[in-house]
């Protein structure tokens, strides 16, 4: 108990101290927001992978996601790395960096109001990042709350580690800025490479080794709890042996959650913006290589060990609460561990959480100033700033009483958050960087989509007790749709001008 106090006090005055040492880079915007647009490939890829993957992943999607398809929940992390990473870097890294640079855009909002030429595109898409932002938030701190309580015991209550993650997240993000959060965000993913390969030896050993440990999971079937659930049909081909295969129980629905998690980062304002900030092309193509690497290790790392939550746990089934406790599955797995690890898997997934919740908290408050509240940059900057710094505050409180009273599970939270938003926005970011003829009508009736069928398929759940889609499935459709909703309504609806398109474009020459 005391390895694991004096680590944890550690490490988090060390993030403090990082805060107060970047003071000096924040006193302006775009030091707060951007770090200068000067932040190099390490920095900017090690705060895309830690933005990435929080304790969402290592705690609430491994454990669902692992219990559901076994072993072939291992091709999530794989599709996060190449899709969500190598991908996302090869396709927009480059171009994004280039378009908001020349049309001066600091945020997401800001790129679709200038790009499209609407300050009422502007608008609703920083109501859409800041409203949406906040259920994602919610399953970060659920996350790193329960393993903490596992950790430290019923002495200290999940409410109190929630509120102090909170406070001193919101401490150095208020203090440093994104330059702030960059750093720490290195420190926090050389932490999370560690404890990852550190977690996956030690459970496969306590399971008799990896050959041994497959071979008990070849062995298992779903269980009379997995299939009485409505999650029943997720089994309905289950062959013997299917949760040590290739492609486990279900495909299509593990394509599924692949998709949402993979290519929903494309159309997240918080990991876009971190390619506003990167210095230059060289520093792209050496931050894809480091970016797809450090996916890799932690999500593949995550999900591969996820896969094994069933020889951990007879069933996630919470007979008293009549459902499901998924949440319960990783923590459940580590409960075993030496206390020296698991005061680094405590460390992993609190760095993890800590950077993905500065990201979120930052870029909700920059679009919430920037592109509502200070649309006129001829504004005094200095107060702009501290706009943030209280807007940040706000933020954190908001989703900190959710996360107190959660409606869902973890990954349902983050798939509702994603859909959304990456429904909302991924086509027509993407589409606008490559395509001169997407139209204004076409970014709004993406809005609508992406939006209008999250909300449409959460109501459907709320009000008649099951949705049209599972969360994770409806924000995949979401995303897709969006590719289709953006070319149609572009090729019947009037085009911008020629002029301002070709001026916007000519940063590419």
């Amino acid at each position: 108990m005391i390895t694991k106090i004096l680590l944890t006090v550690a490490f988090l005055a060390v993030m403090v101290g990082i805060g107060l040492y970047s003071r000096k880079h924040s006193k302006s915007v775009d030091g707060f927001v951007l770090g200068g647009r000067n932040v190099g490939p390490w920095l900017t890829a090690f705060a895309y992978g830690t933005s990435y993957f929080s304790a969402v992943v290592f705690v609430g999607y491994a454990g669902q996601f692992g219990w559901k398809y076994g072993l072939s929940s291992t091709w999530i992390g794989v599709g996060n790395a190449v899709i969500g990473s190598m991908l996302a870097w090869m396709v927009l890294a480059r171009r994004t960096r280039l378009m908001t640079q020349h049309i001066d855009s600091r945020t997401m909002p800001d790129f679709f109001g200038t790009r499209f030429d609407s300050q009422g595109l502007r608008v609703i898409a920083s109501i859409i990042a800041f409203i949406f932002l906040i259920p994602y938030t919610a399953g970060v701190y659920m996350g790193i709350s329960k393993l903490f309580e596992l950790g430290f015991g019923s002495a200290v209550s999940y409410e109190f580690w929630a509120t102090t993650m909170a406070v001193l997240t919101a401490v150095y993000v208020i203090l440093g800025g994104y330059k702030a959060t960059a750093i720490n965000d290195f420190i926090q993913g050389v932490i999370m490479l560690f404890g990852v390969s550190a977690v996956i030896f030690v459970v496969l050993n306590n399971q008799g080794g990896f050959s041994v440990a497959v071979d008990k999971l070849a062995a298992l079937a779903p269980n009379a709890d997995d299939l009485t659930q409505k999650g029943a049909a997720v089994y309905a081909n289950f062959q013997p042996g299917d949760f040590a295969s290739w492609f486990g129980p279900a495909k299509m629905s593990l394509l599924g959650v692949v998709i949402l998690t993979s290519l929903g980062t494309w159309g997240l304002p918080q990991m876009v913006g971190k390619f506003y900030s990167i210095t230059d092309e060289t520093a792209i193509r050496r931050g894809t290589i480091i970016s797809t690497l450090f996916a890799l290790v932690v999500a593949g790392g995550c999900y591969f060990i996820g896969g094994f939550g069933r020889l951990f746990l007879p069933t996630a089934f919470d007979v008293a609460k009549g459902k499901f406790a998924f949440d319960a599955i990783v923590p459940q797995m580590l409960a075993g561990l030496p206390e020296a690890l698991m005061a680094l898997v405590m460390l992993l997934v609190l760095s993890a959480s800590m950077s993905t919740l500065a990201s979120l908290v930052l870029t909700s408050s920059s679009t919430m100033t920037l592109d509502l509240i200070y649309r006129d940059r001829k504004d005094h900057e200095a107060r702009q700033v501290v706009v943030m710094r209280v807007l940040i505050v706000f933020f954190i409180v908001i989703s900190l009483l959710i996360a107190l009273r959660p409606p869902q599970f973890i990954a349902q939270l983050m798939g509702i958050s994603w859909g959304a938003l990456a429904g909302a926005f991924l086509a027509p970011f993407m589409l606008g960087l490559y395509w001169k003829g997407v139209t204004k009508a076409s970014v709004w009736a993406c809005f609508a989509w992406g939006v209008g069928l999250t909300v449409a398929n959460m109501l459907a759940g709320m009000v008649g007790g099951k949705p049209f889609l599972n969360p994770i499935d409806c924000g995949a459709a979401a995303m897709l749709g969006g590719f289709i909703v953006v070319p149609l309504v572009s090729l019947i609806t009037p085009k911008l001008k020629k002029d301002a398109v070709e001026s916007i474009f000519s940063c590419y020459q």
